[in-house]
């Protein structure tokens, strides 16, 4: 008799103490759950053992990225149910241990090891990130930018579009297409800035050179840009050549640590710093200023999380630091700002624009999921589900305010007082 799926279902709301709002098919075909709802496709045995041995948001990464784990139904859907038991519940070691003291829980563990079959841990899948070093060291962090972003530019270009801009944005209307938001988005960042022709424009984690291309085609800039990514920089440096601006775009594979040809009129940081690291933030912002002629201005576009009451709690995502951003960190946009001014930046304005980056986020699923054959070709079936999985689950956390992101436009003004912005705010727009 196929009985799997109710069986499972029965050990895990035993364990949870709450009903489990999707439906389980499992490797025996038998299904069990609310009708109409998402079902999480259980393919077999080791994909129990994987929970059993990783409880918990990496355990089922774990499944997922090895394909043990599916999903039937809608995406978002289904990760939205299941957020309140995975990304919200908060559960800790201390916890579990608690929770086994129940005669009840430690009966639905049992079960679920009866279940699961070989009692041996299934090896992580290769995907996985494997730790060597200590924390933001230039070493460390060339390493993570090389997992994330030396996955393959043709993967990238049919994520991304032919804009191949890798961060949110910026939407005046239901009917843009995502090239239309992006070229918005670029050219929001060089109005803040105050970009005119002559001008010289550092673009900190250039990505594969739109940002620079933009400025120096449209306004007339000198730009530098740097990556830590071999594969980006050989891109853009292509796309440069191929419009004719050499003479005006300079693409550099180097650590921002390293730079010491300032200054610059101006600085664009766009979705680069989350990979700096608190304990390195300062630095970081104490380092770009420096960078800065008197009188120039920064704009850091960066993903933030919400505050937390105690926030000696805060840990990095399991799932999105193993497979996605090794080391990367989120700080609240409070944080951000008070470290940008103990750097000696003077904060002129902070746009909030997270619901830009969870419709950006749905583009970019869409764009992954037409595609999904060439795109497993292109890298392999599990790359392809991690960036699946992250993307869909990041649209639901920008759309629910867990995370946000935020433009801050800072400025390096000089004793004078002199801050060379405009009277009205946002006159940008």
């Amino acid at each position: 008799m196929a009985d799997a799926a109710p069986r499972l279902m029965g050990l895990v709301e035993q364990l949870l103490g709450v009903p489990l709002p999707v439906r389980i098919r499992a490797w025996d075909g038998s299904q069990a759950g609310p009708p109409g709802a998402p079902a999480l496709v259980v393919r077999n045995r080791r994909a129990v053992r994987r929970l059993l041995w990783r409880p918990g948001e990496l355990g089922l990464a774990r499944a997922w990225v090895a394909g043990d784990l599916d999903i039937e139904g809608d995406l978002y859907t289904c990760l939205d149910l299941l957020s309140g038991l995975i990304w919200e519940r908060g559960e800790d070691a201390r916890s579990l241990t608690q929770a086994l003291r129940d005669p009840e829980v430690r009966a639905a563990v049992r079960g679920l090891v009866a279940m699961a079959g070989t009692p041996l841990p299934p090896a992580p899948p290769e995907e996985e990130v494997r730790r060597r070093g200590h924390l933001h060291t230039k070493r460390t962090d060339r390493r993570a930018i090389s997992h994330h972003y030396d996955v393959g530019n043709d993967f990238y270009e049919i994520v991304l579009g032919p804009s191949m801009v890798y961060s949110c944005a910026y939407w005046q209307g239901p009917d843009d297409t995502l090239e239309a938001a992006q070229y918005d988005k670029l050219d929001l960042v060089c109005r803040k800035l105050g970009l005119r022709p002559g001008m010289r424009l550092l673009d900190v984690g250039c990505g594969w050179g739109s940002m620079a291309l933009h400025a120096a085609k449209e306004y007339g800039v000198s730009v530098v840009g740097i990556t830590l990514s071999q594969e980006q920089a050989a891109y853009a440096r292509k796309r440069a050549a191929d419009e004719g601006l050499t003479d005006r775009v300079e693409i550099r594979v180097q650590d921002y640590r390293d730079l010491r040809d300032g200054p610059f009129d101006a600085i664009s940081s766009i979705g680069m710093a989350e990979h700096v690291g608190a304990q390195r933030y300062l630095e970081y912002a104490t380092h770009l200023h420096g960078l800065l002629e008197p009188g120039g201005r920064l704009l850091n576009h960066q993903i933030s999380r919400r505050p937390q009451r105690d926030e000696t709690t805060y840990h990095v995502d399991e799932f999105i630091d193993a497979y996605v951003f090794p080391d990367g960190e989120l700080q609240p946009v409070g944080v951000t700002v008070a470290q940008l001014e103990r750097a000696g930046f003077e904060v002129r304005d902070v746009e909030a624009i997270r619901e830009h980056y969870a419709r950006t986020l749905r583009h970019w699923v869409a764009r992954l999921e037409a595609d999904w054959p060439r795109a497993v070709r292109l890298t392999s079936p599990g790359r392809s589900r991690v960036w699946r999985l992250y993307m869909a689950a990041s649209a639901l956390a920008f759309e629910r305010n867990r995370i946000g992101v935020n433009q801050i436009l800072a400025v390096r003004t000089p004793d004078s007082g002199d801050s060379g912005m405009p009277l009205r705010a946002r006159t940008w727009n």
